[in-house]
């Protein structure tokens, strides 16, 4: 009798521990979606200075259906350069803010990526995400910064909904579904070493 106790305990043991991994799985499903920094840097490239983040970038099921119906998703990355200052506002260097397409092409089952008027097709998704999510500053030349003081850089991007069909606005608005933020990162830099994150 006692061994058949014991194995029952086991088995309800062994379907908790089952159910808590299914249940952490999912959680951590959910909390995957959307955009988050995964690595930022600042570095020399000539004689200026090249602020560049990648972020990771994962849509829930509401966008990416979206997006497969012919919705082009428009993201816009931003960056700011600043010198803190201790008696005034900080004072502004760089302020940029690019726009960069997501579109999906349901005859050649192609994604597409478009900055400006340049494009680049991808066969799938993930492929596309990983580029997109690549974003960097214009250039700051070395002039603009002040060697003996340190820079805060922030950056984020962030999926305009006012870019999305009306129909599709209106519920952006009323739906978390559609809030794809990474909120502002930020890091300090100093202009005469090449910091990163």
């Amino acid at each position: 009798m006692t061994v058949s106790f014991m194995h029952c305990c086991k088995k309800l043991l062994s379907r908790a521990i089952s159910l808590l991994a299914l249940l952490w799985l999912g959680m951590a499903g959910v909390q995957a979606e959307g955009i988050a920094v995964q690595k930022a840097e600042g570095r020399m490239v000539g004689s200026n200075y090249q602020l560049s983040v990648d972020f990771d970038i994962n849509f829930n099921y509401v966008v990416e259906q979206a997006l497969m119906r012919g919705v082009t998703l428009h993201f816009i990355s931003e960056f700011n350069l600043n010198r803190p200052r201790w008696y005034w506002f900080d004072d502004v260097l760089v302020e940029s803010e690019q726009t960069t397409r997501l579109s999906y092409n349901a005859l050649t089952r192609q994604y597409r990526i478009g900055r400006g008027s340049l494009f680049q097709n991808f066969a799938n998704l993930e492929d596309a995400l990983r580029v997109l999510g690549h974003q960097s500053s214009t250039p700051v030349p070395l002039t603009a910064l002040k060697s003996e003081s340190k820079h805060v850089v922030s950056a984020r991007m962030r999926l305009d909904i006012t870019q999305l069909p009306k129909p599709l606005q209106v519920n952006a608005l009323t739906s978390k579904e559609w809030n794809l933020d990474s909120d502002w990162y930020s890091w300090i830099v100093h202009p005469n070493t090449a910091g990163g994150n």
